[in-house]
């Protein structure tokens, strides 16, 4: 395994010798020798590195481009020193830099229950957002309509002009968008902009107050199931609008969870429309059974909720064809928040800082995926989703270095998110983000 890891790589000038080098946009899974300059990528390529540098010897580590998420929650309000356990965009940042993810998605709709903020319906949030990024950098989802009754649109052209990477609907609990007339005046506004719309296929009135998907394990764990339609019969109308928008503007559909929504979306990009998709890292790494393998944990209440093995594999497998990107989708709710009865529990959980090594431990180790599959859905598919350059490991680029056989506790103290809102706290993973590098000056 690798050497110990100075303090401050930004401050050194070393080669990393024999560390697996993964650039999905180049198709490259090597070990090679990297130089790093203070920081900053100066060669991935023995023949570049001066015979002078001093070496660090890296092996069993791995180099690759710095993660995207498509879309979590920063959790902030508008009052901090009311809940000072909140996560903030300064600990949000900090989660993600440790997670290994340099740029990330940033909704602007509330946590259920909550009343968060950014709210992101003017130009001038998002432009603030965006240069506020410090270490990391924010993704500014913009609101596509004002307050939480989608009654009007915000100001697209504006936001988009701000810098905001696409739109979402904000509603009160991260509700699905629920005015079809809304989205369908979206897809034919914002083709000059090509600014992606990020929606939620979710039927609430087929969901009600379910928390698990009908069927075996539904009725035996004694939850109120929820018809798989909720999910299917949304996508298919969601699907039906964009399909009668001559040249309509991108499409990203969230939290895909059943092998169905898969098939319906394949379909759809068969037939050259502009959707793409994700599902969360939690969907591909647990099914229902989980429910009752972990207690009860309320941190396993989820929503759409976990699916079942079959549609859970189904999954992967889009990952796999590149059909499916990866989001954290991360929830940092507080400790009193979360820890109700689980039928009660909000849904969703943190995920930046835990993403990546429980995903390489259970999917990469497993040969589940091979490890530019796992990367690629981290980095590259959802760059393209967003219309941004593909991350690739060239000179000055932001890069991850990742250690899979490093093993740690997960807890308050190694965690940098305020929220614990995970289940696996407590427990002992492998795999661990050593440094991350954000080239500064560098803006998608």
């Amino acid at each position: 395994m690798g050497s110990t890891l100075p303090a401050d790589l930004s401050l050194l000038n070393l080669c990393l010798r024999g560390v697996r080098l993964l650039d999905p946009w180049q198709q490259r899974d090597e070990v090679t020798d990297v130089w790093l300059q203070q920081g900053r990528l100066r060669a991935t390529e023995p023949a570049g590195i001066p015979a002078d540098i001093p070496r660090l010897e890296a092996a069993g580590w791995v180099l690759g481009p710095g993660l995207i998420d498509l879309y979590a929650h920063s959790g902030e309000i508008a009052d901090q020193e009311l809940s000072p356990c909140r996560e903030t965009l300064a600990s949000l940042g900090a989660a993600a830099l440790a997670g290994g993810f340099t740029q990330v998605g940033l909704l602007p709709a509330p946590l259920p229950g909550t009343a968060t903020f950014p709210v992101l319906d003017e130009p001038e949030q998002v432009g603030r957002y965006r240069r506020r990024a410090g270490d990391s950098r924010w993704l500014p989802w913009a609101a596509l309509s004002l307050g939480d009754r989608e009654k009007a649109p915000s100001l697209w052209g504006e936001l988009a002009r701000a810098g905001a990477i696409g739109f979402v609907a904000r509603t009160e609990g991260s509700e699905p968008l629920r005015s079809l007339a809304l989205l369908r005046r979206a897809l034919e506004y914002l083709r000059p902009w090509n600014k992606p719309l990020l929606v939620w296929a979710w039927d609430p009135s087929l969901a009600g107050s379910g928390s698990l998907y009908e069927g075996v394990w539904a009725l035996r764990l004694g939850l109120k199931g929820i018809p798989t339609s909720a999910e299917t019969a949304a996508l298919a109308r969601l699907l039906e609008v964009v399909r009668s928008v001559p040249s309509p503007a991108p499409v990203h559909v969230m939290r895909l969870s059943q092998a169905r929504s898969l098939e319906l979306v394949q379909q759809a990009q068969a037939e050259g429309l502009p959707v793409s998709a994700s599902t969360t890292w939690m969907h591909l790494l647990l099914a229902e059974e989980a429910v009752l393998e972990h207690g009860y944990d309320p941190h396993l209440r989820l929503l759409p909720p976990l699916p079942r093995s079959s549609d859970r594999e189904a999954l992967i497998a889009g990952i796999r064809s590149g059909s499916l990107g990866i989001a954290t989708d991360h929830a940092p709710y507080t400790y009193e928040e979360k820890t109700l009865p689980f039928a009660e529990a909000p849904p969703g959980a943190i995920g930046l800082e835990l993403a990546l090594p429980l995903l390489w431990q259970n999917l990469v180790e497993t040969g589940s995926l091979t490890a530019l599959q796992l990367w690629s859905a981290l980095s590259l598919y959802p760059a393209r989703c967003l219309g941004l350059e593909p991350p690739s490991l060239a000179p000055g680029s932001d890069w991850v270095l990742f250690d899979p056989g490093h093993t740690w506790t997960v807890s308050a103290a190694t965690l940098c998110s305020r929220s614990l809102a995970t289940p696996w706290l407590g427990r002992t993973l492998r795999g661990k983000v050593l440094h991350t590098h954000v080239e500064e000056g560098s803006q998608p």
